[in-house]
């Protein structure tokens, strides 16, 4: 039985990768960046480190929602397309929202968002899954979308 060589050159996987990554991305600023907007906009007195962990949780959330749309109208039934979508992208959702939100304390001193630091949140939460969205993919052929 011949076994296959997993490498990282493959075109192909990464584009699609790249495509399910921005889907969870999307999913996840969705519900991150409304959670810190809220308490920016509403200046309600909460500790920072509070508003950030809330901000990951209905990050995580709101791309579990969005994926099971997307899966939905794959013709998955809803329990098959909401088990989908919360088992298979756990673990990059939950590495792009802490590279997101440590990106953001990093650089403003946490649950604040600005011209400048949005597009560098964006770019460190697709970026850090991307890699395990393209091992998966290669290695089992299992993506969320």
């Amino acid at each position: 039985m011949k076994t296959e060589i997993f490498h990282w050159r493959c075109k192909h996987t990464w584009s699609r990768s790249a495509k399910n990554t921005f889907w969870c991305l999307l999913g996840c600023s969705i519900g991150d960046f409304g959670t810190i907007l809220f308490f920016q906009l509403t200046k309600i007195s909460f500790p920072v480190l509070a508003i950030m962990i809330l901000a990951i949780i209905n990050g995580i959330i709101t791309s579990i929602i969005l994926e099971t749309i997307i899966l939905l109208r794959q013709n998955f039934d809803i329990k098959s397309a909401f088990k989908t979508a919360l088992g298979m992208s756990l673990i990059s959702m939950v590495s792009m929202e802490v590279a997101m939100n440590a990106t953001d304390y990093f650089l403003t001193g946490g649950a604040i968002l600005t011209w400048w630091v949005v597009p560098i949140m964006l770019a460190v939460g697709f970026v850090t899954p991307w890699p395990y969205n393209y091992w998966r993919l290669k290695k089992f052929n299992q993506a969320c979308h």
